[in-house]
């Protein structure tokens, strides 16, 4: 790499092919499938948008506030997603995590380059670095066929469509995962 604004570039691409693919799983599902496919469609645009370098594109002082806002809706409709499935308690804690980086940067002088100069507590960076470290090793875990530890191949069958690949639903977890861990080491 050649510095922070490739590493941004590539941030950014990672995190709208993310988004693009959570939306082709939204149109292939239904239901509680396509809910938490849009929800990851809109963690992973709003971290592309996020993850834009500075050089390029500075927000507006407005931005952020709305930005908060934003994610705040999103964390409370995860909240309440949550009554069905512990599993939308992580879109919880990544929607919490984008509006405590959405106030830091409003909070920071001049909203200083997407993240850096910018000061975090301590405390909270760390404890969300943790958890997405945590969930970054999971997912990589989970990405590993059952069938290749056994010493078994797939079977045969059709194969799924785009949006109806697990595995893929899980790549791109993993990568946002990961895109948080990068986004949270800037604060």
């Amino acid at each position: 790499m050649h510095g922070p604004a490739s590493s941004g570039w590539l941030l950014v691409a990672l995190c709208a092919v993310t988004g693009v693919y959570c939306l082709v799983r939204m149109r292939s599902g239904g239901g509680e499938q396509r809910r938490g496919a849009g929800s990851e469609a809109l963690m992973g645009f709003g971290m592309a948008v996020m993850a834009v370098p500075a050089a390029v594109f500075t927000p507006p002082s407005w931005a952020w506030p709305v930005y908060a806002a934003v994610f705040g809706a999103a964390g409370v409709h995860a909240l309440w997603a949550a009554r069905s499935g512990a599993h939308h308690l992580h879109h919880l804690v990544g929607a919490a995590a984008m509006v405590y980086m959405s106030v830091v940067m409003a909070g920071s002088p001049a909203h200083a380059a997407h993240g850096r100069d910018a000061s975090g507590i301590p405390l909270l960076t760390g404890a969300l670095l943790l958890y997405f470290a945590g969930y970054v090793l999971l997912s990589g875990v989970r990405l590993v066929p059952v069938g290749a530890l056994a010493g078994g191949g797939r079977t045969g069958g059709d194969a799924p469509g785009w949006g109806d690949r697990p595995e893929l639903a899980r790549a791109c977890r993993l990568a946002m995962g990961i895109a948080m861990v990068a986004m949270l080491l800037t604060l």
